[in-house]
């Protein structure tokens, strides 16, 4: 038997494959399934390394003593920089959600049909 510490270290090395398919999708559509959940993990690394790339910009102008109005390029920067991740991060979520309420195990549903 797992004890709880363990069961918990095992979801977040899953990190994404906590869902069973439905029995009602077909072969096809559940490779679509991890086709589509793979794709929103790397537009989400691509927003990742994006915000990266503009805060090391930022960290780059603000060294910049001679030039002083790039102080404020260097702010705007990092404002896009924050901008990109909380953006990134959001729609990542949200499609998530969306692929686990439209496409996989629901106890709900189970319950209903009677077969729980």
């Amino acid at each position: 038997m797992k004890t709880p510490l363990k069961l918990k270290k095992m979801k977040l090395l899953r990190f994404g494959r906590d869902f069973k398919p439905d029995e009602q999708v077909i072969l096809r559509d559940y490779l679509a399934i991890e086709r589509t959940r793979l794709a929103n993990e790397r537009t989400f690394l691509s927003y990742i390394r994006s915000s990266l790339y503009l805060l090391l910009a930022s960290i780059a102008f603000f060294q910049l003593i001679d030039f002083p109005n790039f102080e404020y390029l260097a702010i705007l920067s990092l404002v896009f920089s924050i901008v990109f991740l909380v953006i990134g991060i959001y729609r990542f979520v949200l499609l998530k959600k969306s692929l686990k309420r439209l496409y996989y195990f629901s106890e709900k549903r189970k319950e209903e049909n009677g077969n729980g």
